[in-house]
């Protein structure tokens, strides 16, 4: 059994002096688990309200489209160039005063986007509204993780990762509705006080020692942990297949979100509004199924930790079967029925993926485990999904790439598949990982 190893990296010994209540134990979990994931719907509406103002934008500035897609892209580039190195120095510094500082950053710096006079000074303050959104979501679920029963991990992955989907729509929304009756700064302006409101609350029910106290698979008293060497993220083979499955897995969800409002706009005809619209209810069907995948992949692996790999291969293939067949109908209400189910299951794998990556990394290198699983995610997923459904849509056209998307399930299906195999093989890594890491107290003395 290992403890998070303290902020510096030094040696330490756990505390038992301090007992905990049967019902504050049951409680004070999902306190951490509500302001994570409120700060997670925070993150997600400060960087997608952009998109509802960019009509604004466009005309109060002169801007070109170009311009417009910059201010979205500089977000996504932080994410993905600094997700790992933050993540990692969360780790060493302490998770929660990290992710207190994360959301008054990204807050103060969407701020900055209300009070923006010209578009170099948006660039700037989206620039920091990326440095400050980079590592939330890996060091967030790790710290939401530390605080529960390895058996919910995977629904609790699924649900906090679905946060991003369900903060994605209400930033999009709600700022569209402020900008029209207030204006768009106003518009950041909210989002920015939400965030700051949000953070204080966070810094005030949520410290480090109260963590550290309801903590699953706390050491004894005379146990001491040192810190795990940063290479142990990538030589356990299951974590590796848990890395590239997750990140192909959302290959499919990341070309749904950036492409669903043009295919039906192209495809049904529907003005970019109304399509938006309709698109955004799939996307609601997605954040809802990356929960209730999760949920249902903890049930069915009750009795063997394993069985989160088999359920992960069943989403991809419900996924890759579903969407295969529903761009290959004609419109209508069969094709928009194999959407639906397609959407719900196609980001599904998510919280299985991260339940394995959680269950198979060392306590100390929990949040950059999970980092290197978000860098995976941006990476494969994320990032080129829409790019590859776009350079296809040039010789294909739209509807023609996503015929061929759902593909990207196979390599992630067997790299689940492999991952089951390998996972005895994981454990056993991780095993003597915590016997070279735990001492004795007396030995360290």
């Amino acid at each position: 059994m290992t403890a998070i190893a303290p902020s510096l990296g030094e040696s330490t010994t756990a505390p038992t002096s301090e007992r905990v209540s049967p019902r504050k134990r049951r409680i004070y979990p999902w306190i951490v688990f509500a302001l994570a994931f409120g700060l997670l719907l925070s993150d997600y509406m400060s960087r997608q309200v952009l998109s509802a103002v960019f009509p604004f934008l466009k005309t109060e500035w002169a801007l070109a489209d170009s311009q417009l897609a910059s201010l979205t892209s500089v977000v996504a580039l932080m994410v993905g160039l600094l997700t790992l190195p933050i993540s990692i120095l969360a780790d060493r510094w302490g998770r929660v005063r990290s992710l207190v500082l994360m959301a008054v950053l990204w807050s103060v710096a969407t701020l900055a986007c209300a009070l923006a006079g010209s578009y170099e000074h948006m660039l700037v303050a989206r620039f920091l509204v990326g440095v400050g959104e980079a590592a939330y979501g890996s060091v967030g679920i790790a710290l939401v993780l530390s605080v529960f029963a390895p058996r919910v991990h995977a629904a609790l992955a699924g649900a906090f990762m679905a946060g991003g989907s369900f903060g994605s729509v209400i930033g999009v929304a709600l700022g569209g509705v402020i900008a029209t009756s207030l204006g768009w700064r106003w518009s950041f302006a909210a989002m920015a006080v939400l965030g700051l409101i949000l953070a204080a609350a966070f810094k005030l029910l949520i410290t480090e020692r109260r963590v550290a106290k309801y903590q699953v698979q706390r050491p004894e008293a005379d146990v001491v942990v040192r810190r795990a060497p940063f290479s142990s993220l990538f030589t356990n083979p299951a974590v590796l297949c848990a890395y590239v499955g997750s990140g192909l897995q959302m290959f499919m969800a990341a070309v749904m979100l950036a492409w669903l409002p043009s295919f039906f706009n192209r495809t049904y005809d529907l003005v970019p509004g109304r399509a938006a619209v309709v698109a955004s209810a799939f996307v609601l069907l997605m954040a809802a199924g990356m929960i209730v995948c999760g949920f249902i992949a903890d049930r069915l692996s009750r009795s063997d930790i394993t069985g989160k790999w088999t359920v992960g291969v069943g989403y991809c293939v419900i996924g890759f079967t579903s969407l295969m067949i529903a761009f290959r109908v004609e419109t209508g209400p069969t094709q928009l029925a194999l959407l639906a189910i397609g959407a719900f299951f196609c980001a599904g794998s998510s919280g299985t993926t991260a339940a394995m990556v959680a269950g198979l990394t060392h306590r100390s290198v929990q949040a950059s485990g999970m980092g290197t699983l978000t860098l995976s995610n941006n990476l494969l997923g994320l990032a080129l999904g829409p790019m590859v459904v776009g350079i296809l849509a040039d010789h294909l056209g739209l509807l023609g790439a996503l015929q061929w998307a759902p593909v990207a399930y196979i390599p992630a299906a067997a790299a689940m598949v492999l991952g089951k195999r390998l996972h005895p093989r994981g454990l056993a890594k991780l095993r003597a990982l915590d016997a070279a890491t735990t001492t004795r107290a007396e030995q360290h003395s």
